[in-house]
């Protein structure tokens, strides 16, 4: 069995963990990237290396299905049972089953004991109450109490917010995670391009419940008949040239409303699958979209395979069809995971149609709402409220690219400067008279370190490291510190990372140097800042910083090979055989 590097990387790390604790790990892996490939590889080692017996867990009948036939393919010399009461099949005394959780969850005893647990689509798992997933691991641990659960998943974080990974969880710790963006890089995944809808609905007065958008308040919303009409005649002038559009949609009545009016426009054919849909009807409506031929009638003629698919929260997870190069959000949604699952349908390659890439159409704001897809992660700022996202729309060509970008770089549109509002959500408190000062508090979303040097600066000149605190969109605080001075600059830079550096972290002796640490995950991440300002001045100061605990960072082997003798040697030195500082 032949794995790509990161398969290897992400088998490597599985093992590494478990040798190393005594807890559960997850995998992240963005849809597309083979994570059944992976299960296969781990399966093969537990049961042929070290005579183990594994479990493979899934929640719909195609990832069972997936799961099996690629154990199968990639094994030939394990027996693989499943057990599953929607494929007819309750095997139970083979070293590997892969089995659907409806089917299992209160069977545990008709099991009998397994050494791992892996279970596909980890972010299922409640993170507390009775859920299937729970009901069926903690009869596990009876029957077996040393048994460990291997998850593994694209979206690592829960529709109310919050990893799944935590120390009083299941899974308690990702052991390794591929990116989105690095996969595209690499051409293991297919380049998306993303577009808002030119039709844009009343969105802003959706309530939430239990994370998500409330079902009837989004149909109400969506389901417009203008908007639907407005909106499908958009998808179908954008994805003349395209070969596979699957939609999403907000209800079963707005399912049917958009897939008759795009029959309608095409004089063509939109399916409909929803939860309701048959079985039989389901797999034949999936077969034609992805190309297969399905006969019509005794006489073999051949079906017209589907170019229109929209779907009702069914087609998010388990679904495999690499020809999906335009995915349709007419729906908004307020989970990042759902998001993302959502989007993944389109990023499989598929070099037997000559896909370029796959077409995001986004008609729910949920770019704009959650940031670009590589960048998404789960930090609620204070009430519970999420921060605006990181990104934006370009009012010429609607690309929705990231907020940083001053031109747009799809058509070259120059976005003004950003100018400070003139409305605020409570009294300002800004001097009026010079010399009079402020302070505000802002939730912090991410911080960016980078080297900065004065421009036209004489050789020589001390380096600073330049802090981007992100709090909003398009909204940055800036600070620099300096490693690189003396005196009382360089005492104050020292004082400043011991603040924030892990235990036993030498203090960096150049700012390239902090800024390679600070990159490598050694600082504490800061929660929100309080930021000075003073009436008269140009720039406001940093003037307090709420940090998050302290990492526990160790560095790789050769982690700063890329700063060079000059700028990496000092740290090589402090950690060649001392724990103490040279300071």
């Amino acid at each position: 069995m032949q794995l790509r590097t990161y398969q290897q990387e992400a088998v490597d790390a599985v093992y590494e963990h478990m040798r190393a604790r005594d807890d559960n790990p997850c995998v992240v892996l963005p849809t597309g990237t083979g994570k059944s490939i992976v299960i296969a590889r781990i399966v093969q080692d537990a049961v042929s290396r070290w005579n183990g017996r594994v479990l493979i867990l899934a929640h719909v009948k195609e990832l069972l299905e997936q799961n099996a036939d690629k154990v199968r393919r990639l094994c030939p010399e394990l027996k693989v049972g499943i057990y599953s009461a929607g494929l007819k099949s309750r095997d139970t005394n083979e070293n590997v089953i892969v089995a659907g959780i409806q089917s299992v969850y209160d069977k545990a005893c008709d099991l009998g004991a397994f050494d791992i647990v892996i279970v596909d689509e980890a972010h299922l798992i409640a993170p507390d109450g009775d859920g299937m997933y729970r009901t069926f691991l903690k009869d596990m641990a009876v029957i077996n109490p040393s048994f460990r659960v291997l998850g593994l998943t694209a979206t690592p974080f829960r529709m109310k917010g919050g990893l799944i990974c935590q120390p009083e969880n299941f899974l308690n710790a990702i052991c390794y995670e591929a990116g989105l963006k690095e996969m595209i890089e690499q051409k293991y995944l297919s380049p998306l391009v993303s577009k808002a809808g030119r039709v844009e609905a009343k969105l802003a007065d959706l309530h939430i419940r239990g994370g998500e958008f409330i079902g009837e308040e989004m149909a109400a919303a969506m389901d417009q008949k203008e908007l639907v009409a407005a909106a499908c005649r958009e998808i179908v002038m954008l994805t003349a040239h395209r070969k596979s559009v699957l939609i999403f949609t907000c209800s079963v009545e707005h399912c049917q409303h958009v897939a008759d009016k795009i029959a309608a426009l095409t004089c063509g054919e939109c399916a409909v699958v929803t939860g309701a849909t048959p079985p039989a009807e389901r797999a034949e409506i999936i077969a034609r979209f992805k190309g297969e031929t399905v006969h019509d009638d005794q006489l073999g003629t051949p079906k017209k395979p589907l170019k229109y698919l929209a779907n009702v929260n069914v087609l998010t997870t388990g679904f495999d069809a690499p020809n999906t190069d335009c995915v349709v959000l007419l729906r908004p949604t307020n989970s990042p995971g759902l998001l993302i699952q959502m989007v993944g349908r389109g990023t499989r390659l598929s070099p037997e149609t000559n896909k370029e890439n796959c077409l995001v159409l986004d008609y729910g704001d949920n770019i704009l709402r959650h940031g670009p897809l590589d960048m998404i992660s789960v930090t609620p700022s204070a009430g519970g409220k999420r921060e605006e996202a990181p990104a934006k729309k370009c009012p010429k060509c609607l690309s929705l690219i990231h907020a940083a970008y001053q031109t747009c770089p799809t058509c070259g549109w120059e976005f003004p400067p950003p100018e400070k509002s003139n409305i605020t959500e409570s009294a300002s408190t800004a001097g009026i008279i010079s010399g009079d000062t402020a302070t505000t508090k802002h939730a912090v979303l991410k911080v960016h370190y980078s080297l900065h040097e004065k421009r036209n600066a004489d050789p020589g000149t001390p380096k600073t490291m330049r802090l981007d605190y992100e709090i909003g969109l398009n909204r940055y605080i800036s600070e620099w510190v300096c490693p690189e001075h003396r005196g009382y600059a360089r005492e104050k830079f020292v004082k400043w990372w011991r603040q924030r550096a892990a235990e036993g972290c030498p203090v960096p002796q150049t700012a390239a140097e902090a800024v390679a640490m600070a990159q490598d995950g050694c600082l504490a991440r800061p929660l929100s800042i309080t930021v000075k300002s003073v009436a008269g001045e140009k720039y406001d100061r940093v003037a307090s910083c709420k940090l998050g605990p302290k990492s526990a960072w160790q560095p790789e082997p050769g982690w700063n090979d890329a700063l060079g003798d000059e700028e990496g040697g000092v740290l090589e030195a402090a950690y060649a055989g001392t724990s103490d500082l040279p300071f």
